[in-house]
């Protein structure tokens, strides 16, 4: 603990216009209806939130720092990739992984603006409840469970085929079984136990993306391999640009599919040990992942690799990894053992995301609970801080999806796992519109964004950009299904997620006759950081300086 005093680390909220204090119906002067809400569970009072089970915030910066790249590392780069560079050649792939990674960035910041001065495990259903409509905040929380509900249960699919791989003689089902075992282990231990476990297998995604970038400039400059590649497979047919504005737009739908996950690290905010510090530090360098991540591995595939290879497009499950461009650059190396290494990768990479998801599906659902928006026993928690009924539960529906996928039609499977597909824009979507409607409420009531632990960039460029970009995604993703067929089947499968986001919404809203918020009334006091550290329910940390700051006083020092 610091000596500094409380006015130092606390800092105070300052109104511009003091006025506004006294304003009739200021949410200032007035308890938030939304507050309110979290007290009613079908008629019935509840205990007050003092009294409720709460989360125990024992994630640590090195942990969250992890959990925020492996979010950001999936089989989306490893495997789906290569079908980018199919659609646009190497420079359409690469403008469109940068124009994804530039929307996801400002994504990011948004929730990472609002996580630091309301940190909560369910920013989704919170912020959009808090700031929009309490029926929206409802849909919102209720979709992202199931979506990763869903794609936790896919996961397991993916672990028994990855590892029948190695044997084939095995039924993949035992693997899958192992497999959830081994993420329920993780989740119900402690959320130490999940960010560790999330520690290690992000720290092998970053060594396998390191050593592929390695490998790939050597295998450029002709180091390693047959030939001095070069800038060649960038003059054959259909490079650089391939299909042109409609190449770019079917591969920003790719690359903006595979970095769904990076919103995660918004969830563990609620488990976080420090907010103050370690949310801003981890939104900051997201830039820099995406950057590395994404745009040198697509360079890399994009040299080494000519368009009109057809394994490319042939890649876009976990049973694909030989042919997946991550194993196509090993194997151009000459390194014909790169399909079991990328093989165990991505392995690792299926695991981490199933553990995520478990950990994002159990604390959402829990708040939901908390809130009087899922039953009250999901509320149980652990004396290590984890929400086991909630835990259990999510556990037992991807379990009964992966069941399903055993069927011998694939029908029902494939159609409930689409449901998932166009949530992760959706989510996006909401957070850029509740950090619009948060910052306008913010500075309407009078506010100083001096106050703000974090401050997003580029207000409001930055959530109207993520906003316009992603309608595109949402409108385009059905483009396949239209042209040059109209295919119904598809076209309902891949919009459907619209319609049950839809029934969530408004049958929240016409049950519970909620209203949208105005600005005035927007609650900017209760649950904030500031009011925890307060409080005394988040530790208080000394403000860190800057290392600028350290070196000027160090030569202040040496000029005494």
């Amino acid at each position: 603990m610091s000596n500094t005093s409380d006015n130092d680390v606390f800092g105070t909220l300052h109104y511009r216009d003091p006025a506004l204090l006294d304003r009739p119906g200021s949410a200032a002067n007035k308890t938030y209806e939304f507050v309110e809400e979290k007290h009613i569970d079908d008629g019935k009072a509840v205990e007050s939130m003092e009294e409720q089970p709460k989360l125990q915030r024992k994630l640590k910066g090195r942990q969250m720092g992890m959990i925020a790249i492996g979010g950001t590392i999936g089989t989306g780069l490893f495997i789906g990739s290569g079908s980018t560079l199919a659609d646009a050649g190497p420079a359409g792939a690469l403008i469109a992984f940068a124009a994804m990674g530039s929307m996801v960035f400002f994504v990011c910041t948004s929730l990472g603006e609002m996580s630091t001065f309301i940190p909560t495990s369910d920013p989704f259903n919170h912020f959009a409840a808090r700031f929009l409509d309490p029926a929206l905040g409802f849909a919102f929380g209720w979709n992202y469970w199931y979506s990763w509900m869903l794609t936790v249960g896919s996961e397991l699919v993916a672990c028994g085929i990855i590892v029948q791989y190695w044997l084939p003689n095995l039924s993949g089902a035992i693997w899958s079984v192992i497999s959830l075992l081994v993420m329920f282990a993780f989740n119900a231990v402690s959320v130490r136990g999940y960010g560790e476990a999330e520690f290690w297998m992000a720290a092998l995604k970053v060594a396998a993306v390191l050593v592929f970038v390695v490998v790939g400039i050597l295998t450029v400059t002709g180091a390693t391999g047959d030939e001095f590649i070069g800038g060649k497979n960038w003059h054959v047919d259909g490079a650089p640009f391939k299909d042109h504005i409609v190449g770019i737009l079917k591969a920003c739908i790719v690359a903006a599919f595979s970095m769904q996950g990076t919103e995660i690290v918004g969830i563990t905010v609620g488990e976080c040990a420090n907010p103050r510090r370690e949310v801003p530090r981890v939104i900051r360098s997201v830039f820099w992942r995406i950057l590395f991540f994404y745009i040198a591995s697509i360079l890399i595939i994009g040299l080494v690799i000519p368009n009109s290879n057809p394994n490319l497009v042939s890649a876009s499950g976990a049973g694909d990894v030989a042919i997946s461009p991550f194993t196509l650059v090993f194997k151009a190396a000459g390194a014909d053992w790169a399909a079991h290494v990328m093989n165990a990768v991505v392995l690792v990479t299926v695991l981490s995301a199933g553990n995520s998801g478990l950990y994002a599906c159990t604390r959402v659902l829990w708040v939901l609970a908390n809130e009087g928006k899922a039953p009250r026993v999901l509320r149980r928690i652990t004396r290590h801080g984890v929400p086991l009924w909630a835990l259990v539960f999510t556990s037992l529906c991807s379990t009964v999806i992966f069941c399903i996928s055993l069927a011998g039609n694939q029908s029902v499977y494939v159609f409930l796992i689409n449901l998932s597909g166009l949530t992760g824009m959706g989510f996006w979507l909401g957070i850029s519109l509740c950090h619009w409607r948060f910052r306008r409420a913010y500075i309407a009531q009078g506010y100083s964004l001096d106050d703000l632990p974090y401050v997003a960039s580029f207000f409001p460029f930055g959530p109207v950009y993520a906003c316009t970009l992603l309608a595109i995604i949402i409108i385009g993703q059905g483009y396949g299904t239209i042209w040059p067929t109209f295919d119904a089947v598809s076209f309902v499968s891949t919009y459907l997620a619209i319609p049950v986001f839809l029934v969530f919404w408004l049958t929240w809203k016409f049950t519970k006759r909620t209203k949208w918020i105005k600005l005035m009334d927007i609650d900017l006091t209760s649950g904030t950081l500031l009011e925890m550290e307060r409080n005394g329910d988040i530790e208080v940390f000394a403000q860190e300086e800057s290392g600028w700051r350290k070196y000027t006083k160090w030569l202040h020092r040496k000029s005494d």
